[in-house]
């Protein structure tokens, strides 16, 4: 492409000719972007491949046969539509944290034993930023990105703290979250849409929340900026 607008350019003035050089080098720029971006959003799906994805369908397939169950016994046990299973092991369905949750209990399985299951050390007291358990950012979505990062071993102390950044457009899922637990948390930056039971409220940074676990829940960023929130969930759930 950038031949070709030189031999464009050859027909004006200097000046003009350096800048459709200019406009052609930033038009390339951005259909590369486009392809790296779209490549990215594709990967793990439809025959696209990338090194170190995460295959969410493999280990639950792998999780539910070591478990010595079929996907009707894991759907019975985890009270969702047959289908669901098979559709997510075959990579034809994303789960929302809620839906991968709700399976991973009909096997009596937690979000981190899922995702990372050796990635917490006994006895561990201080944690760096790379110490974090990642619980959700393998899973592919069509909506904004929900990344959970958990502190430590939550069972071991029966406390989960989570540290929550929500893209624009990020949901817990249509499926609300529901289970024996009390929860709370505060919002660092951005805002963040909570529903509790009936009631609905858009918290920004600095306003906080703590409810009954019970009560069906759901968390969803609708706006244009990223925001981030910490939680605690007793005992923990994810």
């Amino acid at each position: 492409m950038r031949s070709k607008s030189r031999n464009v350019a050859k027909r004006f003035s200097p000046s003009i000719a350096q800048n459709i050089e200019h406009c052609y080098e930033k038009m390339t720029s951005v259909a590369r972007r486009h392809e790296e971006q779209e490549y990215h959003s594709l990967a793990g799906r439809d025959g696209y491949a990338m090194e170190n994805v995460f295959d969410v369908g493999d280990r639950l397939k792998k999780l539910r046969i070591s478990a010595g169950l079929s996907q009707r016994q894991l759907a019975v046990s985890a009270d969702v539509p047959h289908g669901q299973i098979s559709m997510i092991e075959t990579n034809r369905s994303s789960p929302s944290v809620a839906s991968l949750r709700k399976i991973l209990g009909g096997m009596n399985m937690s979000m981190a034993e899922f995702f990372e299951p050796e990635a917490v050390l006994p006895g561990q007291v201080f944690f760096g930023p790379d110490d974090l358990t990642d619980l959700s950012s393998a899973l592919p979505t069509d909506a904004g990105q929900l990344t959970l990062k958990q502190i430590g071993d939550a069972r071991a102390h029966g406390l989960q703290i989570l540290k929550e950044r929500y893209e624009p457009g990020a949901d817990t899922g249509e499926t609300m979250l529901s289970h024996p637990a009390h929860e709370g948390g505060i919002v660092i930056s951005g805002e963040v849409e909570v529903t509790v039971g009936t009631q609905s409220r858009i918290l920004r940074a600095g306003d906080s929340y703590l409810f009954d676990s019970q009560h069906p829940h759901r968390f969803r960023n609708l706006s244009e900026k990223p925001a981030e929130v910490i939680s605690a969930c007793t005992p923990p759930y994810l």
